[in-house]
């Protein structure tokens, strides 16, 4: 057991255990502790020691196991007992993951961290997917956006967002119909291409495609369920192009 304790704060990846990095793995193989969220595949999560506790603190849409101050508490309670602990996300830690939030609190208690950044879903899903976010002659400006707010008081600047070639939207799909709603409100045409990836890079891969005017019906029939990664720009007409199947069988760990 490390002696003065540490906390590594962990990305994961999409899902695929094939695109975690080899710091992620490193950091995970040695863990006393993992805390883990609700998109870690078992093959990810089997690479911690037998011996390590798993914690499981996933949040699902409007259903939290454990509320982010429990989560801090347990940070706080194994670094300062000395574990080496493994707070493990999906995607990058820091994007839309709160994994700088759990840093100041390690921060703040003199637990010393590391930020170990993962694949974001927002670039790993579509391009898996065929879709890159930026293409020569179609898109030269991406732009991340969660839909889903902690604080309704920061509000998402639709007019910048309209006004990108290539729009990323993670945690939309509940609020699918306002996002289209603003987006054509601010200027977007209503022909624009749509792809929804639902579970990207999982062996569930589901991926829809579609125009502004009605990927909302598209979604409704195929039952699109979250995780699921929204991709708005010309750059989704490349996926035909490529020929590209939906994923089919997640890589080993090597």
């Amino acid at each position: 057991m490390n002696q003065t304790g540490m906390v590594y704060i962990v990305g994961a990846g999409p899902g695929d255990p094939g695109l975690m990095t080899v710091r992620s793995l490193e950091c995970l193989r040695q863990a006393d502790v993992v805390i883990y969220d609700r998109l870690i595949p078992k093959a990810i999560l089997d690479e911690a020691p037998v011996w390590a506790d798993r914690i499981y603190a996933g949040k699902a849409p409007g259903k939290h196991y454990m509320s982010q101050d429990e989560i801090n508490d347990l940070l706080v309670e194994g670094g300062q007992s000395g574990q080496t602990v493994v707070r493990l996300k999906g995607g990058d830690p820091c994007v839309f993951g709160r994994g700088s939030e759990e840093a100041e609190v390690c921060a703040q208690h003199g637990i010393p961290f590391e930020i170990v950044p993962g694949v974001t879903s927002a670039v790993a899903v579509p391009e898996c997917a065929g879709i890159p976010l930026t293409h020569r002659g179609l898109s030269g400006s991406v732009a991340i956006i969660t839909a889903h707010r902690a604080d309704e008081r920061q509000k998402v600047n639709w007019q910048a967002c309209a006004a990108m070639d290539t729009l990323v939207v993670l945690m939309g799909v509940a609020h699918l119909p306002d996002v289209i709603t603003e987006l054509i409100k601010h200027g977007r045409s209503a022909e624009t291409p749509v792809a929804i990836i639902s579970c990207g890079t999982w062996e569930e891969e589901q991926v829809i495609v579609g125009a502004l005017h009605n990927i909302i019906d598209i979604a409704h029939e195929a039952d699109i369920q979250s995780p699921a990664t929204i991709v708005v720009g010309d750059v989704v007409s490349i996926r035909e192009k490529l020929m590209m199947p939906t994923w089919t069988a997640a890589s080993q760990i090597v």
